[in-house]
């Protein structure tokens, strides 16, 4: 809670810095030597995921010491804080209720007194109607036409996680409907997919909660002139938007219908809003039936996450271990490994739900971070990734953790492609784990020369998740498994992982600069003489 013993003074932490220094030479070859049955004890089997946290640069003490950790920081009373709806978002004066969306038990979740499951229910409801008027072609357009097009236009949260649940369900969706995403205000995204669709057979679902974001409504205001360009009547724009929002005046102002307005709340947060009305393009393309297995998947997590003891918590040691690399190895970034070509956009998605979390520097007390929070985080599905920067992860100088994911059964087998995905992708933990040794090398007859070149010195840490096929509901869970991981890390860092005031300076500057781009006068003098240099420039090319 603020207020809270500073991190760096909890007995917790000396303790991790004292154990640090008998940890940090130890290699994971001596660590698995030691105990023939590591693997079968660093492990946890929830339902569908098996969690493999062997391949760490830890032992038994090591895990007590980090579970003492969220203990001390109080951890098990911060996750009934925000289960329950308390104002924890603090500097925007919000609960964080996502868990709310995915609440599949019956009961009653509160906010200030009210119980907001009846509203969520409304939406959800309103959703599968208008999925399944969309998907039976009983939705159709200004001329008449089925929807064949659907057209998310958003940013951010409003675009990340629709995009990736998209892909990643590709194999469940409706094949005759196809699905775009424009997020970017550059006017060639918007404009490539136009090019591709038919006005007549295309839906837009517009998604702003107070309908005044500037990259989603200019992108917004070019759909609107080109429906009613190609369709010849401001009427069509009645039949061809539909609004993610709250701004109902601004919806009808529009020319949206406010029957065609779904809600959504100040409590949901845009990076954990995808199972709120924002995710409505993925109930199009996958149906209502495998979106709610989808809600089922991050209810499964949430409970686990919200009752498993720490120790046997696969978030809460995710964190923990997260921690441990970047607060006492130094380790600065993080990759998310998918092994699954759906899974591809799976690391962007949690670039914003991670660095947009706990890319912050300051605590909830308001006193500067004197430590490390939240990681870089990247990553690419292999086996793309081990042709690309796997090179330095085995041999480079920097110590990347990473998180390994894989299916035991494909969606869509053909010949041994699979067992040859899986087998690189175990492969390359093991490399990661243990490498190889100067006296391996050389046993292998490598010409001495080069003896050097082929040394890996193995010790990267890696986690496995192993899942027995890629379904809405596995989804579901992965994806409530890193929202708490995230959550887990703000906490243990004493920040607030829910707000992201460092998006809004450069929203606040690309305002006041938009104006100077086209005026004739000179730029404002408010401006660094390097800022000022590059307007005129651009003004001088515009202006030939």
């Amino acid at each position: 809670m603020p207020g809270r013993k500073e991190l760096l003074k909890m007995s917790s932490w000396k303790k991790l810095e004292a154990h640090f220094s008998e940890m940090k030479d130890i290699h994971m070859r001596t660590l698995f030597s030691d105990d023939r049955s590591r693997g079968e004890r660093y492990r946890i089997i929830h339902n569908n995921i098996y969690f493999d946290y062997s391949k760490n640069i830890i032992n038994d003490r090591t895990l007590q010491l980090l579970v003492e950790l969220a203990d001390e920081v109080n951890l098990r009373t911060e996750i009934e804080r925000m289960f329950t709806g308390e104002i924890i978002n603090e500097t925007e004066k919000r609960p964080v209720l996502h868990v709310a969306l995915r609440n599949r038990s019956g009961n009653a979740v509160y906010v200030e007194g009210r119980d907001v499951m009846p509203d969520i229910y409304a939406v959800l409801e309103k959703m599968h109607k208008a999925s399944d008027d969309i998907r039976s072609g009983r939705w159709t357009g200004f001329t008449g036409k089925p929807i064949k097009n659907i057209v998310n236009i958003g940013i951010g949260g409003s675009d990340l996680g629709p995009v990736m649940v998209c892909e990643a369900l590709k194999y469940y969706s409706q094949r005759d409907i196809n699905n775009f995403f424009v997020s970017n205000i550059d006017s060639t995204h918007i404009t490539e997919v136009l090019q591709r669709t038919d006005p007549g057979e295309t839906l837009f679902i517009v998604a702003s909660k107070t309908f005044t974001t500037m990259e989603t409504m200019t992108n917004a205001e070019t759909a609107r002139r080109w429906i009613v360009e190609h369709l010849g009547s401001e009427q069509a724009v009645a039949y061809h938007f539909i609004a993610l929002s709250t701004n109902s005046a601004a919806v009808a102002k529009f020319g949206i219908k406010t029957d065609n307005m779904f809600e959504f709340w100040d409590w949901v947060g845009g990076r954990y809003s995808l199972t709120s009305a924002i995710g409505l393009s993925i109930m199009i393309s996958i149906g209502y039936e495998n979106f709610i297995e989808l809600l089922e998947g991050f209810h499964d997590m949430d409970n686990h996450f919200r009752h498993a003891p720490f120790k046997e918590n696969i978030p809460v040691l995710m964190a923990l271990l997260g921690v441990w690399y970047n607060n006492f190895f130094g380790s600065h970034t993080y990759a998310l490994l998918p092994y699954e070509q759906y899974l591809h956009r799976f690391p962007a998605y949690f670039q914003q739900g991670d660095m947009e979390s706990n890319g912050k520097s300051v605590t909830r007390s308001g006193a500067r971070v004197t430590y490390s929070t939240g990681p870089v985080i990247w990553g690419e599905p292999g086996t793309n990734g081990q042709h690309a920067f796997y090179q330095l992860m085995h041999q480079g100088t920097s110590i990347i953790p990473a998180d390994f994911i894989g299916f035991i059964k494909p969606l869509n087998p053909v010949a041994d492609h699979h067992d040859k995905l899986i087998a690189n992708m175990f492969a390359q933990s093991e490399a990661f784990a243990f490498g190889k040794t100067e006296s391996e090398v050389r046993a292998e007859g490598v010409d001495g020369k080069l003896v050097p070149y082929r040394v890996f010195e193995g010790n990267r840490p890696s986690n496995t998740i192993l899942c027995p096929r890629l379904t809405p509901e596995v989804l579901g869970s992965l994806i409530a498994m890193y929202e708490h991981k995230i959550f887990t890390q703000g906490i243990i860092w004493d920040i607030f992982s829910f707000d992201q005031w460092g998006v809004e300076l450069g929203k606040l500057l690309a305002g006041r600069i938009l104006g100077e781009l086209s005026s004739f006068n000179s730029p404002a003098d408010e401006h660094d003489s390097s800022t000022k240099a590059l307007i005129s420039h651009y003004r001088s090319i515009t202006r030939e």
